[in-house]
C-alpha cells in the first residue's frame, strides 16, 4: 500500500507540473488537496508521511473520526496537515467545521457564513473560507448562482471571524475533461470581474478541478485541485 500510494503521489504531482507549465505558471503556486472522502486514516497518514501537505474531507461526522486517527498516526516532526472540508455544510455542523477545519471551501450562503463566524469568533481564531459557485446551473448541487455572487462577497467579507480567500466550483461532470473548461474559465472571470469592481478585494484562490480534470483547471487558473481517486485509489476500496 504505502508504494503505490508514493507513485500516485509522484504521478499527481507531476501531472500538475506539465499542466502548470503548458499555463505559463509556476508549480508550486498549484495547492493539491488529497481528498480522502471514504478512505481510511492509515492511507492518509501515509500520503502526509510522503508530504502532502493538504487534506480534504466530505463530511464533517467522518471527519471527527478520522482527523485525529490521521494525526495520531503520524511520526514525530511530520507536520500535521491542513484540513479543508470540500463538500456541502449544514449550518448546524458549522460549529464543530470551525473545530476540525482551516479552511472551508463550499461556503455557498450568507446564512452559513455568519454561523462559521460565530464560532470561530468563540474558538478565538479566523478561518478561511471560499465561496462555491454554481456556474453549471445544476440545481441538485450547492453554490450561489453567479448573479448573487457579488452581494455575497460583499457580506462574507464583512464578517471578522472569517477571511475570504476565493471561490470554488464543481462543474457538471463529464467523462471528457474538455468538457469542464468553460466551467473553470467562467470561475475565473467571474473572481476577476469581482475584483476589479471591489477595490481592495483579493481572492487569490480558485479552487477547481478533481482527479478527471484537474490538469484542464489549472490550465484555466486553479490555484487548489481537489484530488481523490487519482491518489487513494477507488473510493473504500483497496489501495
Amino acid at each position: 500500500m504505502p508504494e503505490a500510494l508514493a507513485v500516485r503521489l509522484a504521478e499527481v504531482r507531476e501531472r500538475i507540473a506539465r499542466a502548470a507549465t503548458r499555463a505559463g505558471r509556476r508549480p508550486l503556486a498549484i495547492t493539491l488537496v488529497g481528498v480522502s472522502k471514504r478512505q481510511p486514516a492509515e492511507a492518509v497518514a501515509t500520503l502526509v508521511a510522503l508530504g502532502l501537505s493538504h487534506c480534504g474531507e466530505n463530511f464533517v461526522q467522518e471527519a471527527r473520526e478520522k482527523i485525529p486517527r490521521v494525526e495520531a498516526l503520524l511520526a514525530a516532526g511530520v507536520p500535521a496537515p491542513r484540513w479543508h472540508f470540500v463538500g456541502r455544510l449544514q449550518r448546524n455542523k458549522a460549529k464543530l467545521a470551525v473545530q476540525l477545519f482551516d479552511v472551508v471551501e463550499a461556503v455557498d450562503r450568507l446564512e452559513l457564513a455568519e454561523a462559521l463566524s460565530v464560532s470561530a469568533a468563540a474558538a478565538g481564531r479566523t478561518l478561511e473560507v471560499l465561496l462555491q459557485v454554481n456556474v453549471s446551473a445544476e440545481p441538485q448541487k450547492g453554490g450561489a448562482t453567479p448573479e448573487a455572487l457579488a452581494p455575497l462577497v460583499e457580506a462574507v467579507s464583512r464578517l471578522a471571524a472569517l477571511r475570504l480567500v476565493g471561490l470554488m466550483t464543481v462543474p457538471a461532470a463529464s467523462e471528457h475533461p474538455e468538457a469542464t473548461r468553460p466551467a473553470f474559465a467562467r470561475l475565473r472571470e467571474l473572481r476577476d470581474g469581482l475584483c476589479l469592481g471591489m477595490p481592495g478585494l483579493t481572492l487569490p484562490e480558485l479552487s477547481m478541478g478533481m482527479s478527471a480534470d484537474f490538469e484542464v483547471a489549472i490550465e484555466e487558473g486553479a490555484s487548489i485541485v481537489r484530488v481523490g481517486s487519482a491518489l487513494f485509489g477507488a473510493r473504500g476500496g483497496p489501495t
